[in-house]
């Protein structure tokens, strides 16, 4: 089994807030630059070697001007967090377990620190996270029967696996908080001495802090955080409400046996700042993502004019005719 702290999860895909600011600020400038360049920002992928070639010019456009205004960040944030939602809603239509959701969604998040939405539309990108996760995490469904699931087009999903794949830098080992969380609770169960029926309220917990990560994905907090952060920052939140265990007590003592520097009111604020970006979190509706969602097709489909069908003339009666 692969160990975190040897991990390029952990060397690799840990950040810095202003990190994270940096690379979609980058992104969303580059995609506004070719947008006034080519009039659109869909980009051409190849299918084989996953290789990036710029766009056609949109017909008659003029090179610094367009009339499509292209997503700001704050556009493009509820935009990634829209199909966070979906991969979220896609892996229970499959029954799949936490893990491999997880994992689509941390792929999502990866691919998107290197491209703007407005270069890879995440509606289809979503959709290979989700099935590259399963390959990695051995839970096999074929591309047809995941396009079939949703009604989607399953060779979308396998034109974008090499994309997402080199743009993941083919780290695809992903430790999701949810392990973590099975970890501690057995652990928990220990320091309780779980003989007065701590153990029922124990599995309570359990649930509520799954139910509270599931959450936590949604946040840039996977991205900032170890996984075991976001477990017991998701424990300390459950337990704040279920009152199963003295929690801070609790952390003396893991910290004490695995001999820790960090204070343990130090880390409270960490996992108060964690829960902090939960508490923020709101879950976005189709309605929410109308204008946003517009802006998006008009930049990646500018250069597709639709033609205006010319209007059925009515049939002209034998009378009309001889009139």
């Amino acid at each position: 089994m692969s160990d975190f702290q040897t991990s390029t999860h952990r060397e690799r895909w840990i950040f810095q807030p202003q990190d994270l600011v940096d690379k979609w600020t980058g992104v969303n400038r580059r995609s506004a630059e070719t947008l006034a360049q080519y009039g659109t920002t869909r980009l051409k992928v190849d299918s084989v070697d996953g290789s990036i070639s710029n766009p056609e010019p949109a017909p008659d456009h003029v090179v610094g001007s367009s009339s499509v205004k292209p997503l700001s960040c704050e556009e493009e944030q509820m935009m990634r967090r829209f199909y966070e939602q979906k991969i979220q809603e896609v892996c229970k239509a499959f029954k799949f377990p936490h893990k491999i959701q997880a994992t689509a969604i941390i792929y999502f998040k990866r691919f998107y620190l290197q491209w703007s939405v407005m270069e890879h539309h995440p509606k289809h990108i979503m959709l290979t996270c989700v099935y590259s996760s399963c390959k990695v995490e051995e839970n096999h469904v074929s591309a047809e029967e995941l396009g079939k699931g949703i009604n989607q087009d399953h060779q979308i999903i396998l034109n974008n696996e090499m994309i997402v794949l080199k743009s993941l830098d083919f780290d695809l080992i992903v430790f999701a908080p949810y392990r973590s969380i099975e970890g501690f609770i057995d652990d928990m169960d220990d320091f309780c001495r779980a003989g007065n029926g701590a153990h029922q309220r124990l599995k309570d917990l359990y649930q509520t802090a799954n139910s509270h990560v599931d959450r936590m994905m949604l946040t840039d907090a996977p991205l900032l955080y170890t996984p075991g952060q976001l477990a017991l920052a998701a424990l300390y939140k459950s337990n704040d409400a279920l009152k199963v265990l003295d929690f801070e007590r609790y952390l003396e003592s893991v910290f004490s046996r695995q001999r820790l520097d960090c204070p343990v009111e130090q880390f409270v604020q960490i996992m108060n700042t964690i829960n902090y970006l939960v508490d923020r979190l709101q879950i976005l509706t189709q309605e929410d993502m109308k204008h946003a969602d517009r802006k998006l097709r008009h930049c990646l489909d500018e250069h597709k004019k639709k033609e205006k069908k010319p209007k059925h003339k009515s049939k002209r009666t034998a009378g009309d005719a001889r009139q």
